[in-house]
């Protein structure tokens, strides 16, 4: 009798979003991979591990290769294939675009597009020959409307969100499933690492990330294509961009994303 549970692989997992899936997929009996930067990760690693799975915590910086690399080689090591993964690594930068630091805004390129789909492309070959898996990526309301003074961050996310929509047509009968999350505003550090915090935005209501976990997680188990996690603001507001033409749009984030000291 074969008892090795189920592995799950969850990037960005040292907080927010990311950690609060790794903890429903420990729920459930999965082993874990976990991908991060911060020094969180491995505390993280060690709160889960006392559930009774198995944790693996990789520090790497999917900005690169060889961080992209060295996750996925953890994912499979021992001959594993992970029965499913959340990409949900992911930075922004706020502010002017001209004024931003280039460097800056091309990590956001880096971590949200190019990662998501090196990653992507590894370990969906991995389930395909396997006939089975899940992935979940994380991609946001935003993704439905220009962003100025975020406009690298909402690109990259539309990105995201056309590649998931993409990959899922062409997955179909292998058995793999692609489901996209679509958050709104979350109460993570997100917005003070984009440099955000005086702006609307920054200062708004946020959606609690445990909720906004819970009902991804879900929709990835249900095989889902999408879904907008979250409070009943983060779906309106996903509705009003899907419907509302992109000049409405566009000035809405404008004035939410402008930073109110002046920038």
């Amino acid at each position: 009798m074969n008892d090795v549970r189920p592995l799950a692989l969850v990037t960005g997992a040292s907080r927010g979003i990311g950690r609060e899936l790794a903890a429903l997929f420990a729920a459930d009996g999965y082993d874990l991979v976990l991908a991060g930067r911060s020094d969180a990760l491995d505390s993280v690693a060690a709160d889960l591990q006392a559930t009774g799975v198995a944790v693996s915590p990789v520090h790497a910086d999917l900005r690169t290769l060889e961080g992209v690399r060295a996750v996925h080689e953890a994912a499979v090591a021992g001959g594993r294939v992970p029965a499913a993964a959340a990409l949900n690594a992911g930075v922004g930068v706020g502010g002017a675009f001209v004024d931003a630091d280039l460097e800056d805004l091309l990590s956001v390129v880096d971590v949200d597009v190019r990662s998501t789909v090196h990653l992507a492309h590894l370990l969906l070959n991995d389930m395909v020959r396997a006939g089975s898996g899940r992935m979940l990526i994380t991609s946001s309301v935003v993704s439905k409307m220009p962003g100025p003074y975020q406009a690298v961050y909402n690109a990259s996310k539309a990105f995201v969100q056309s590649f998931a929509d993409g990959i899922r047509k062409e997955l179909e009968g292998t058995g793999v499933t692609v489901t996209s999350m679509l958050p709104g505003a979350t109460d993570t550090d997100f917005f003070a690492r984009a440099g955000m915090l005086d702006t609307l935005l920054g200062k708004g209501p946020k959606d609690d990330p445990a909720h906004v976990a819970r009902d991804g997680y879900a929709a990835l188990m249900r095989g889902e294509r999408k879904v907008v996690p979250g409070s009943v603001l983060a779906k309106s507001i996903a509705a009003f961009a899907t419907m509302a033409p992109d000049a409405v749009t566009s000035a809405v984030h404008r004035v939410l994303a402008k930073p109110r000291s002046g920038g």
